[in-house]
């Protein structure tokens, strides 16, 4: 049998389009591929800013701006310590071993730090913090786009989960939250729109409105000469008070132990600029999972969502206070808190005026 002519170029017109596909096909492929590494190193280079900035730079490109001619700009190299402990017990060295390593007091970093909250202070504007403590103020809305972290709950962009959490408005749109604020960072207080505060915070760029229900104003008389400086990295935690200009005084350099990343419960302690917001001389926690007490923890002084500083817990039934463990100033073990020898702790209870002290965590 003979194929007819008009069967042979339909067949011929059949294969061109079916070769022409599959080229398009690959073509398609080839793209895709192409851009698929693209999209990830996008992804990739997106990393957040951290959220303890470099204090050096801010004090260059923020406050100097804004700071009287009279004044001069101060820097880490202005900054003076000088030791007068107040709390001298389980007192570490400047640099100390631990196993096999080598940690520190990162005294450059403090020093930065300790200039920018001068330079910062010199402005003299009004101060707030942010608060939602348990959503006490409510809910903040759900930015878009939203994540779930490894405890699923909702997250911004820049990991800070919507819980506790106060929500931060770009320009005019009151709509939907770009982002969060956590409770406890400071920020300046630019202006008032209607039920909104136009805000600068401290250690994230830009300005931002936020309700005012999440913002408590701070006294103008307010000024924060006692700052504690926690360092997650190595473990340890400083506590620093003004003398004059420029002068610092180190009050006690004791070991501690931050938060873990251990879902659901654990939670690292979140880097930051924070006010000490509250004391509690027992602070009662519960059982992971339960409704059950756990025990206490003495002395206990918060600075951002239910993170304190605090002794060595007291797990129930126990009820006597605890002055030590051999854990602290190890490796991460706590929830979120800042753990302490319980004399130390009870040192910061009494020597860190609430509201007008900071908490500086850094790594």
């Amino acid at each position: 049998m003979h194929t007819s002519l008009p069967c042979l170029v339909n067949q011929t017109v059949r294969k061109i389009v079916i070769d022409a596909a599959m080229l398009g096909l690959r073509f398609f492929y080839m793209i895709l591929l192409l851009l698929l590494p693209l999209a990830a190193c996008r992804k990739t280079t997106s990393v957040l800013p951290p959220e303890v900035p470099d204090w050096e730079r801010l004090t260059t490109d923020k406050v100097v701006l804004e700071l009287p001619k009279t004044v001069p700009l101060l820097t880490g190299a202005d900054i003076t310590l000088t030791k007068e402990l107040l709390y001298d017990r389980y007192t570490l060295q400047d640099v100390y071993d631990y196993g096999d390593t080598v940690r520190s007091f990162k005294w450059d970093t403090v020093k930065k730090c300790l200039a920018f909250i001068e330079n910062m202070q010199d402005i003299q504007p009004h101060w707030g913090v942010f608060r939602n403590y348990k959503n006490l103020q409510g809910e903040a809305p759900l930015v878009e786009p939203y994540r779930r972290n490894a405890y699923r709950l909702a997250t911004d962009t820049f990991g800070i989960e919507r819980y506790q959490s106060v929500p931060l408005y770009a320009g005019a749109d009151t709509l939907m939250p770009v982002r969060y604020g956590r409770d406890g960072a400071i920020v300046q207080l630019v202006d008032e729109r209607g039920s909104f505060f136009v805000v600068q915070p401290v250690t994230i760029e830009g300005e931002w409105l936020v309700p005012k229900r999440y913002v408590k104003a701070l006294p103008d008389s307010v000024m924060m000469r006692h700052v504690i400086f926690v360092d997650r990295g190595d473990q340890n935690i400083v506590t620093l008070e003004w003398a004059d200009r420029a002068e610092w005084k180190i009050r006690s350099m004791n070991p501690a132990t931050t938060g873990r990343h251990a879902p659901p419960y654990a939670r690292e302690t979140p880097l930051g600029m924070y006010l000490l917001q509250e004391k509690k001389t027992r602070m009662v926690f519960l059982k992971d999972g339960s409704a059950a007490t756990g025990g206490f923890a003495p002395y206990a002084s918060r600075f951002t969502n239910g993170a304190y500083i605090h002794g060595v817990p007291t797990n129930a039934p126990a009820t006597q206070v605890q002055e030590y463990s051999w854990t602290l100033g190890t490796v991460p073990r706590s929830h979120m808190c800042v753990r302490n020898a319980s004399s130390h702790a009870k040192f910061v209870f009494d020597w860190a005026p609430t509201e007008a002290s900071l908490v500086v965590v850094i790594e």
